[in-house]
């Protein structure tokens, strides 16, 4: 990724509402440059989407829960991408804000599912939703749960330290 294109991206990141007249000159190119390097990195992927970071807490979730699944080891190659296809297709039709969800591995787990949810209770019957439409291929589920409404001692949900760092990178390659 060339330097003029971290920049760029790195202040999308910051805020991609602004015009493509106001990154031109956040990045020290003319507009028409800017426009181009935007579409670029939209075209490649580097940009998936764009949208707004919610104050969750705001707008009701009090409840932020990491859930770590283990899998039952006993499973073929060719079963566990089956399951993997029919299970998580499964659970976000769970009635609950599902986040993210991604198998990896750490911790003695093999996948993860971070949620929101409005009360204990509401993250209680996720885990229980989810035990139950997973019973048979998973061996163990544990919850990590962090407390919304705890803002001052948190540090907040934002991007803006990524593209710093992206910022710093480009220094760095620069020298």
């Amino acid at each position: 990724m060339k330097t003029i294109e971290r920049k760029m991206l790195s202040e999308l990141i910051k805020n991609s509402r602004r015009s493509d007249r106001e990154l031109a000159k956040a990045i020290g190119t003319s507009q028409p440059t800017a426009t181009r390097i935007r579409n670029k990195l939209e075209k490649e992927g580097y940009i998936k989407e764009y949208t707004a970071v919610p104050n969750f807490n705001k707008i009701g979730y009090s409840i932020l829960a990491l859930t770590f699944l283990k899998m039952d080891l006993k499973m073929s190659r060719e079963e566990y991408l089956k399951f993997k296809e029919i299970h998580f297709e499964a659970i976000t039709k769970i009635p609950y804000t599902i986040f993210l969800m991604k198998t990896g591995m750490g911790l003695g787990y093999d996948a993860v599912v971070i949620s929101l949810h409005p009360t204990y209770a509401s993250c209680d019957q996720f885990r229980n939703a989810l035990r139950d439409s997973m019973i048979s291929n998973i061996s163990d589920v544990n919850t990590f749960l962090i407390n919304l409404e705890e803002e001052k001692a948190n540090m907040p949900f934002t991007f803006s330290v990524l593209a710093e760092q992206l910022l710093r990178t480009t220094d760095k390659d620069e020298k």
